[in-house]
């Protein structure tokens, strides 16, 4: 109130043209600021018991000076609370403030989001998708305009718009810039009006229908658009469908009233999305990735973990052994185990690492390169890997000193083991790792090198050989249908525990490349592998191979031929499959 005659939290409601940056360097702050305002159960959120918050006049003695909000930090919402001393010289605010005098919602946001940082220093640089990601607990994905070529490739450049389209519509939240190529170009503004390094709000992802639409006539032309807003509040696009170009024209005077089109300098404009790919070279997409089961959209099964890099000076305990290229160490890394139980699955992976800017004030705060590579392990892997030549490594994400790295993938059925690096061998910081699928992943993390040892071992024996069976095809089997094929799967068989691979449709010829991990105490008992027919009712046996299965035994893949069971353990069945077993004394050795 020292600052004005009537201080107010709104006034008129929140709007994204509320904010002006001020003289701080965060304008990536004020684009998120910008979008949330556009999403009102997101900043109710942020800003809780808004109502209860504002001044009032007529009470002035229940005012105190005290404003509560919530920021998703590091995986939980977290409350910050603050005082109403703010930032000011000569009576005006110097940092992120109102286009209204006595509005004051976004400076005391930016107070509290300062005071989780550890200061207003913190937030000089930084990016809108982490600020977001603090605002909402989205899942933060940047796209590289340039390197997709998103401006060359139409088909790309559709399927992106459609992607923006959906996530602007189901509550996500988009920022775009333009990257500098100098630190002489920070803030300078090109010939169409854009500003260089400069964070961009995405407030508006349309189809515009162009003339008018005439009545039982569905058809018209219509055009991909995409709305802006700069930070400023001044300083628009000038290019085409800026705010007073001829373009304008074309669209009908209902259609601008629906758009919302203001011809004014209020840093909000229009561009056509193919100008967009043009002009702009880094995008961030926050989605609000749904995991409510009662929703008529996608709904996601998500599981996040946190974790950590630490240093130690025994290998088999150190847990920061630094990127791929780093073979003697990688492995050294946290190991997270998931599974894909459908034929396939998109599965979507964030890794975020904890947040470097409390360090700014002590000279540091810049973020580590991080990345995670994804690896098909066996399906009954419960230990960590010991041996990158075993797997096959299907997913590597980018490596980036970003706060967040993000991958969409398309797995196949079986399952996998994760593991997030830094670039370097040796960092230390934590880590958050969320992982979203159509069903249950089960993602956990891989703390033990092998079995362990306890008092019931004594009693019941402790594994003395490690085995690994990769069975890649079972081919010549025997028809079981009218139409000439079967439907084979595999059971293999080790002293208690049973792995049994997925059914493959009508065929005589199946591949399989299924694995799986023994830890054998009694050695002298083969391996059994059985190829069996599934049927509705009963299952049908098409035969079996065993296999000894020794640590001196040839590691080559071999193709055997399939035979019965119990005493007719000798005969001969049609069919053969091709197996490789490796198998070690050494229980860290696979």
């Amino acid at each position: 109130k020292e600052l004005c005659e009537d201080p107010h939290l709104f006034v008129n409601g929140i709007s994204a043209h509320d904010l002006h940056q001020g003289k701080l360097g965060n304008c990536w702050f004020v684009a998120a600021c910008s979008c949330l305002a556009l999403r009102e159960n997101l900043w109710q959120k942020v800003i809780p018991s808004f109502k209860e918050q504002e001044w009032d006049s007529k009470r002035p003695q229940k005012y105190a000076g005290i404003f509560h909000f919530q920021f998703w930090y590091f995986g939980q919402w977290t409350d910050v609370v603050i005082d109403d001393r703010l930032p000011t010289i000569n009576g005006e605010l110097i940092y992120c403030h109102s286009n209204v005098e006595n509005e004051f919602w976004s400076a005391l946001l930016e107070k509290a989001y300062a005071k989780l940082a550890e200061s207003y220093e913190a937030l000089d640089g930084g990016t809108a998708a982490d600020a977001i990601v603090d605002f909402t607990g989205a899942v933060a994905e940047s796209i590289d305009l340039v390197k997709g070529k998103y401006c060359e490739n139409i088909s790309e450049q559709m399927k992106l718009f459609e992607d923006l389209l959906k996530v602007h519509k189901r509550g996500g939240l988009i920022s775009c810039s333009i990257t500098t190529s100098s630190p002489n170009d920070t803030e300078v503004e090109t010939e169409m009006g854009l500003i260089i390094g400069h964070a961009y709000s995405v407030t508006a992802v349309q189809k515009v229908r162009l003339g008018e639409r005439l009545l039982f006539s569905f058809k018209s032309e219509k055009l991909f658009m995409i709305r802006m807003r700069n930070p400023w509040g001044k300083k628009e696009w000038n290019g085409a469908w800026s705010d007073q170009s001829e373009e304008w024209k074309k669209v009908s005077d209902s259609e601008r009233k629906s758009l919302g089109l203001t011809v004014q300098n209020d840093g909000e404009f229009w561009m056509t999305f193919d100008d967009w790919c043009q002009n702009f070279t880094d995008v961030d997409v926050c989605r609000i990735v749904n995991t409510s089961y009662f929703s008529i959209h996608k709904t996601w099964e998500k599981k996040m973990v946190h974790g950590a890099w630490t240093k130690h000076s025994e290998p088999l305990k150190n847990r920061s052994g630094g990127c791929f290229d780093y073979r003697a160490t990688f492995l050294q890394n946290p190991q997270y185990v998931f599974d894909v139980k459908k034929a396939e699955d998109k599965v979507l992976i964030s890794l975020q690492q904890q947040d470097q800017r409390i360090y700014k004030k002590d000279g540091k705060g810049d973020n580590f390169p991080i990345g995670f590579e994804i690896f098909k392990v066996e399906l009954n892997r419960d230990y960590r890997m010991h041996k990158l030549q075993v797997q096959e490594r299907v997913a590597t994400s980018i490596y980036v000193n970003t706060r967040t790295v993000f991958l969409r993938k398309l797995l196949a059925r079986g399952r996998y083991v994760l593991i997030p690096t830094t670039h370097y061998p040796g960092i230390v910081t934590a880590f958050i790792l969320r992982l979203f699928t159509d069903v249950p992943s089960e993602l956990r993390e891989l703390k033990l090198d092998k079995p362990k040892r306890t008092c019931w071992s004594i009693l019941c024996g402790y594994p003395r050989i490690v085995t690994e069976i990769k069975i890649h095809s079972a081919e010549g089997l025997q028809r079981q249908d009218r139409s000439g094929g079967a439907d084979p799967y595999l059971i293999i068989k080790c002293e208690n525990q049973k792995v049994c691979s997925a059914v493959q449709q009508d065929t005589v010829s199946a591949i399989f490349d299924t694995q799986a991990l023994f830890y054998r105490k009694k050695i002298e008992r083969p391996i059994i592998v059985q190829v069996w027919n599934s049927n509705v009712l009963c299952d049908q046996f098409l035969g079996q191979v065993l296999l000894a299965a020794l640590p001196g035994d040839p590691r080559e893949p071999q193709t055997l031929q399939l035979r019965g069971k119990g005493s007719r353990e000798a005969d001969e069945m049609p069919g053969h499959i091709t197996v490789k077993v490796v198998s070690s004394d050494d229980l860290m050795e696979l």
